[in-house]
């Protein structure tokens, strides 16, 4: 069954391609205890209104986000959320929805957003006590164009999965 699942993600992060431009990616894997980072490379898909497909090593490792549902697939090990119910992803699915979309990136209590060199950073940190997966996002936004940049995705013990779009 986790087998059709996967298979069928990738079918549809594949199948979006023709639908909308791809970009390139580089995804680098971090972990503290390992002393070398793994780095892969892939594709970058969006849809608008809002739809992402971050897909590297050949499907392996995928990030989804199909309206409210994220899905995360790291070496093979599937993950799924949705901003209703995950307030950790509230806020990161209103700020890559104005991306998406070229609109005004939202404010917020868990946000700080800084203008630097023709780029916005943007670092969201849950508040609570509750932070599953991630202590924080950020991503890197081209002002002129809204085009994403990088993504980061920081999680305890100074782990991290850095994706950087070109």
């Amino acid at each position: 069954m986790k087998k059709l699942i996967l298979a069928l993600a990738l079918i549809i992060c594949q199948s979006s391609f023709s639908l909308a431009e791809a970009q390139n990616v580089t995804r680098t894997r971090h972990q503290a205890a390992l002393t070398t980072d793994a780095v892969s490379t892939g594709t970058l898909t969006i849809r608008k209104p809002d739809y992402i497909c971050i897909s590297t090593d050949e499907g392996r490792n995928q990030l989804l986000m199909d309206g409210t549902q994220f899905t995360m697939i790291m070496d093979g090990k599937k993950h799924v959320t949705d901003s209703k119910k995950n307030l950790q992803f509230a806020t990161f699915q209103k700020v890559l929805n104005a991306v998406i979309n070229g609109q005004p990136i939202p404010t917020g209590e868990d946000m700080t957003i800084v203008t630097k060199n023709g780029q916005q950073t943007v670092t969201i940190t849950p508040t609570g006590k509750k932070r599953k997966m991630f202590t924080s996002f950020v991503l890197v936004v081209d002002t002129k164009t809204s085009a994403l940049r990088q993504l980061r995705m920081n999680e305890r013990a100074g782990n991290y999965v850095n994706y950087d779009f070109k």
